[in-house]
């Protein structure tokens, strides 16, 4: 399966990097081990090289998966069979260069840059949406079972017999082997239609994209002779790059993951990712790039540098919104909720083998008997201006860029900002870096507050605050500094500015994303070092994330966006500036990080990262002498300066701690779109067929303020499912639907006149192709005799029921009515009830307090209920008791402790951010919250009785 794969390089056919199963363990200290290494894989691969692969549908079928290939060995090779498909591939990519040669010089750059950005827009958005629609609702498997094209015309069953032989023809001369047409499961049919699909637009992709550049292209004028042969060489090296890049992940991944095969069916076998997956996360959408912008390069073209980066960008929006959920939900579901006994079991197994880690987001360990604290200082979500570390942040920010903007850019401010930025890069690495140094050695911060009767989780509080303004403030500075040097450039076109601006941008944005990439991996608890404060608190040691690839990201990307403001201003004061910072941070790892974590870690640190591993492979082994001589030289430099450091320790600390002393005083609902999409011929059907009743509701206290004031209105639990039980002719469209609506969002009853936003059910299966809709479908079109009915009609008609729950509810409380909707549009046929969702008050007047007279179990018991039905009454989510814990979804899925937090304001009328609701874990801790916060604000709330009754909100 492993062919040449140069064509697509560049163009774009990527694949999915997909999570390990198996964290590897230790790396191999020497070369020789990693030879070893790599002569077992050689042996393993070939020694698989005969065996079979099996796929399994989603309806649990077992298949055999044939051998297919790359599509430049289907396309190019004389050993590979060719069909009609194949042909009409190559006549199109000929066609663009025939055009290419055809259109005088002057059009061909606009011409071929909409053609390139036609078939980018086919790539991303047409096979975006393809996926999106297969990954959330098998919807392009569902047209294939709809059309029946792959049924055997002999069955008398397809009415597309040409398209059937023809597709048959092709697939069979692609595939000679383990392969029948009319055997294989309608799944992998499907996969390979949409992979030929895929070979047209993605070899068009790349072909339309490099006649492009060729049009573009051009050498500089007044360009010397030995800065083009470094463009070029330095183009090719990039492009060869790329060619290794896919070569190596095609090795890896095959034609399974390449065409997103995961995405009809899966393989029985584990999927292993080395080589090129080891260098960098997502190899094919970020490094697998690089020849884009070599051949940029030697075009020597900002055009084809611009839509190299619009390219480049739409294949990470392509990652981001297509591939990645489906492979958190295809590779990386949540694991199944452990009950309670299992819980105290692994918590008695694991209290003597606890173990730090790197890559975990970890709570801050709590008080006994209370629950995990929450309220991150990380991302603008958790900005709270009722916090100090939060307020300082913002008006110091704002103190920093009043003065950048309001005083003139004369050497005197220039200096004066450039001095500020290098005090707080000082008091950030060096300052802080020793009040890490001594919690490390002698726990002086946490000392310090033990003193005066607080506790580590005080010490630890302030230690946050600390660190987050020092952070904050020296990176502001030097973003102030720099825009007091920067200099607009007169011409754009004279000289490099616009390079400059792109490269520097990258490198900004690169740095983003590294802080954001180690934030995701370490967690609160990780970027504040938490394991400085906490040394009893240790979880297994892996790495996963950024740290797969990179021991210490901030060694050089972690700081590239200096570099990246240093090239933009082109000034030496901030380039001075960014190499301060990064020698001050190689200082701070050097000194502080790496003593406390091989105190901590010991030998399970790992001694190379997963790019070093990958590069030394690919080394000769004459470099890798050479290079083991340097790192025995730099590691006695780094050992005599350590030694330096710790004779001037002393003296230093004397001083330091008057200026810790000194600094530490210084802190201290969605818009409704309106439709009107409505059937042209509403002639046979009649209103008066159809009908909606409800089931299961209960009856409010609460009267009808209709014109029957005497009935009550029905009421259905916040969150209970709602069963609707429809009547309809025996002509009725199968393409009808019901959708639930608030009673105030339509004034028509004839139409509908905003959306459902997915709170709608079929009534028929299998009609729009999606299992969303068909979700919640109990039964459809049950005939019903005629002589049942009350009407004093005496025609039989059809009867069906559909449950609405999960995401089909309303998340509120209010008013509510189904709408029985006509052959796909918004033509109303019957209007059910009105009814009403409600959350009852907390009515702790009438509740039965324990031998203390609390209500904490009162509370518990209501929470119970309430919680189940916010986590949709799934046993895998929901708890049964009080002590057992949420299921894991509650963590990945904000919408579970959103609907908690909003019943429990209605019931209780405390407000809790909905973080809280995932820290606590289970009902008691929620429980003992409510009850905590009755009573700090018992005051305020207007309490008969002295009671903890909570008032009503104001909607």
């Amino acid at each position: 399966m492993e062919g040449s794969c140069t064509v697509e390089d560049a163009g774009g056919c990527e694949l999915r990097e997909r999570k390990l199963k198996d964290e590897r363990g230790l790396p191999a200290k020497n070369g020789e081990v990693h030879k070893q290494k790599d002569k077992e894989v050689k042996e393993e691969e070939k020694g698989q090289t005969n065996r079979k692969t099996y796929g399994r549908t989603p309806d649990g079928r077992v298949f055999v998966v044939p051998q297919t290939h790359d599509m430049v060995s289907q396309l190019f090779s004389p050993t590979q069979p060719k069909n009609a498909s194949d042909i009409l591939v190559v006549a199109i990519l000929g066609l663009h260069i025939l055009t290419l040669y055809l259109l005088p010089a002057n059009s061909r750059i606009a011409v071929f840059a909409t053609i390139f950005l036609f078939w980018r827009a086919c790539y991303n958005l047409g096979i975006g949406y393809l996926l999106h629609l297969q990954s959330h609702h098998l919807r392009l498997v569902a047209w294939a079972k709809q059309s029946r094209i792959f049924v055997n015309p002999n069955t008398g069953d397809n009415p597309h017999p040409i398209m059937y032989f023809l597709l048959k023809r092709e697939m069979e001369t692609k595939i000679p082997e383990d392969y029948k047409f009319e055997e294989a499961p309608v799944e992998y049919n499907t996969w390979l239609v949409f992979r030929r699909v895929v070979d047209l637009i993605l070899m068009c992709d790349f072909v339309s994209y490099c006649l492009f550049a060729i049009a573009c292209g051009g050498r500089p004028r007044e360009e010397g002779a030995l800065l083009t042969i470094a463009r070029w060489a330095t183009g090719w090296g990039l492009f060869g790059f790329n060619i290794w890049v896919k070569l190596d992940a095609h090795r890896v991944v095959k034609d399974y993951a390449w065409y997103w095969g995961d995405f009809f069916y899966l393989i029985d076998q584990e999927l292993t990712f080395d080589g090129v997956f080891e260098m960098a996360p997502h190899p094919m959408y970020s490094i697998g790039y690089a020849g884009y912008y070599g051949i940029s390069l030697m075009a020597a073209s900002y055009r084809v540098l611009l839509v190299s980066v619009i390219a480049h960008a739409t294949q990470f929006a392509f990652l981001i919104w297509v591939e990645n959920p489906h492979i958190e939900k295809t590779y990386n579901p949540p694991p199944p909720r452990k009950r309670r006994s299992e819980t105290i079991n692994d918590m008695e197994n694991d209290d003597d083998t606890m173990e730090s880690s790197q890559d975990l987001n970890v709570q801050l360990p709590s008080t006994p008997g209370q629950p995990s604290t929450v309220h991150n200082l990380i991302g603008f979500h958790n900005i709270d201006l009722h916090r100090v570390t939060d307020t300082s942040v913002i008006l110091l920010q704002m103190y920093i860029f009043a003065l950048t903007l309001l005083t003139p850019s004369t050497p005197f401010y220039q200096t004066l900002f450039v001095v500020n930025a290098a005090i707080w890069r000082l008091w950030y690495s060096l300052g802080i870096g020793y009040i890490l140094n001594r919690q490390s050695t002698k726990k002086r911060w946490t000392r310090h507050f033990l003193k005066y009767g607080e506790n580590t989780e005080e010490a630890w509080r302030q230690w946050k605050g600390i660190y987050h303004i020092a952070m904050t403030i020296c990176y502001t500075s030097f973003i102030a500094a720099a825009w007091k040097l920067y200099t607009r450039p007169d011409d754009w076109t004279h000289g490099l500015p616009i390079l400059k601006h792109v490269i520097g941008t990258s490198l900004v944005a690169l740095q983003i994303w590294t802080a954001v990439s180690i934030y995701d991996s370490l967690g609160e608890f990780g970027w504040f070092f938490g394991d400085f404060f906490f040394l009893d608190y240790r979880p297994k040691l892996t790495y996963s994330g950024i740290y797969r690839y990179l021991n210490n990201p901030e060694r050089v990307i972690g700081l590239a966006g200096v570099w990246g403001a240093a090239l933009i201003t082109g000034s030496v004061a901030i380039f001075s500036l960014a190499t301060l910072s990064h020698v001050l941070t190689l200082v701070f790892i050097q000194l502080v990080e790496r003593p406390h974590m091989q105190k901590l870690y010991g030998q399970s640190l790992r001694r190379e990262s997963g790019l070093t591993k990958s590069l030394r492979r690919s080394l000769p082994p004459q470099i890798l002498q050479w290079q083991g001589s340097v790192d025995k030289m730099l590691e006695g430099t780094l050992d005599s300066f350590e030694d330096l450091i710790d004779a001037a320790r002393p003296k230093i600390g004397a001083g330091m701690s008057l200026f810790v002393k000194d600094s530490t005083a210084m802190f201290k609902y969605p818009t409704r779109i309106s439709i009107r999409r409505l059937a042209p011929d509403l002639a046979g059907f009649d209103s008066k067929d159809y009908s909606l009743e409800l089931s299961g509701a209960l009856q409010s206290a609460r009267p009808r303020t209709e014109q029957r004031s005497s009935s009550k209105a029905l009421a259905f639990e916040y969150g209970a499912p709602i069963r609707v039980r429809w009547t309809a002719p025996l002509n009725h469209s199968k393409k009808d639907w019901i959708g639930l609506y608030m009673v105030a969002d339509n004034a028509s009853r004839e139409a509908t006149e905003v959306a459902s936003q997915g709170r709608w059910v079929a009534t028929n299966k299998d009609q729009y192709g999606s299992i969303v809709a068909d979700h919640g479908i109990l039964t459809s079109d049950k005939r019903i005799s005629g002589n049942s009915r009350k009407d004093g009609e005496d025609k039989d008609y059809l009867s069906g029921e559909m449950e609405f729950s999960g995401d089909k509810l309303w998340w509120t409380t209010g008013v509510f009515e189904f709408r029985y909707h006509h052959n796909g549009k918004y033509n109303v046929m019957a209007i059910s009830l009105p009814f009403e969702i409600t959350i009852n008050k907390f009515d702790e007047e009438n509740v039965v307090t324990d031998a203390n007279g609390s209500v904490q179990g009162a509370v518990e018991q209501a929470l119970l209920h309430l919680v189940s039905n916010c986590f949709d009454r799934d046993p895998d989510i929901a708890p049964s008791t009080i002590d057992e814990p949420f299921g894991s979804q509650v963590e990945r899925n904000g919408k579970y402790p959103k609907r908690v937090v909003f019943a429990v304001q209605q019931m209780f009328g405390i407000e809790f951010a909905p973080e809280v609701v995932q820290a606590d874990g289970n009902v008691r801790n929620l429980a003992w919250r409510v009850c905590n916060a009755k009573k700090v604000l018992q005051p305020y709330m207007s309490l008969p009785r002295g009671r903890n009754t909570p008032v009503e909100l104001k909607n």
